[in-house]
């Protein structure tokens, strides 16, 4: 009677989980191609290929508390790359969380890999969460019966990034160093740093430290090239350690090898050391690296793309398709 006097449709209430899984087909029916193919999570215990059963509980404190981690691993050509390291990454960081996984690191890494071949992506990501499980809306997970694991399939065709973009200094408070060095799902800050480089034409921010070092991007790391010709990137104390920049930095020597660089190093840069760099890119597992030419509305270097940036991208590329960090995908 309430809903006919205020003019409002009554909402509808559903009786059975039937009527609400045809809701949520309906959805995924307009879809042409199925971006996620496949989903697995320790709450059904069981790998999903249907995308109307990829779901995480409401109680699940990595929902309405925050209280979880992530990391992920690209799939090229059919391998994982650089799943191992990832996945150490992963598990350091559920430590600094205070979240047991409820498995081994050996079972962990074979959910992901058998739930990579059950959806027969051959190229995209994955991308994994521990969380400290379902249990309640109480901001202690005591709780909590147990952790929770989730992944998921990515299916993206993901190129070699050429194309030069604008970055700005962020104004967005970056996250101290406890929460900057554990990759947890805490992502408000990031998020809002990306909106205010979108609302003033940028691809994306930079961050600067209360000591006027710079620190990363809102989901990458950053590097530079000197007009001495080094390549720098920030020590990674205060920020996330990027599995990416830290396999530039294994790869870079061969340019040194080649003379087309003079050294390789991290270490603190200033927001005045980074703005007169001859070159500037972010590093990332899906990039792998992105040039920069233009910071705060003026150019790095001569305002093109350059030519070390452009062979560092190679060499990450290369190591992606065809380098010693792979897994072979049983599909």
């Amino acid at each position: 009677m309430g809903d006919e006097v205020s003019g409002h449709s009554p909402v509808p209430v559903f009786s059975s989980a039937e009527k609400v899984l045809e809701k949520l087909k309906e959805k995924w029916s307009t879809v042409k191609k199925q971006p996620y193919p496949a989903m697995y999570s320790s709450v059904f215990g069981g790998i999903v290929l249907d995308p109307t059963m990829m779901v995480i509980p409401i109680d699940d404190h990595m929902v309405h508390r925050g209280h979880g981690v992530f990391d992920t691993a690209m799939i090229m050509n059919g391998y994982l790359y650089e799943l191992d390291t990832h996945l150490d990454r992963f598990l350091r960081s559920a430590s600094k969380a205070k979240i047991n996984p409820p498995f081994t690191r050996e079972i962990l890494r074979e959910i992901l890999i058998q739930m990579t071949a059950a959806s027969k992506c051959k190229k995209g990501s994955i991308r994994y969460w521990l969380s400290a499980g379902p249990g309640d809306f109480l901001l202690s997970p005591a709780g909590c019966p147990e952790a929770a694991f989730y992944a998921v399939v990515i299916d993206f065709d993901y190129s070699q990034c050429k194309e030069g973009v604008k970055v700005i200094t962020s104004t967005v408070p970056m996250k101290p160093p406890l929460f900057a060095t554990m990759k947890n799902v805490n992502y408000l800050p990031n998020v809002l740093s990306v909106m205010e480089a979108e609302e003033k034409g940028a691809w994306s921010s930079i961050w600067v430290d209360e000591q006027g070092y710079i620190a990363e991007g809102p989901n990458v790391n950053v590097a530079f090239i000197t007009k001495g010709k080094e390549l720098v990137l920030p020590s990674f104390d205060k920020i996330l350690s990027g599995c990416t920049a830290k396999r530039l930095l294994a790869l870079a020597p061969k340019l040194v090898e080649k003379g087309l660089l003079k050294g390789v190093t991290a270490a603190d840069i200033t927001i005045d050391q980074g703005k007169d760099s001859a070159e500037m890119m972010f590093v990332g597992s899906s990039l792998p690296i992105l040039p920069i030419i233009e910071w705060d509305d003026h150019p790095v270097g001569d305002g093109q793309v350059g030519e070390l940036s452009l062979a560092l991208s190679n060499l990450l590329w290369e190591d992606m398709i065809e380098g010693p960090e792979r897994i072979p995908v049983p599909y």
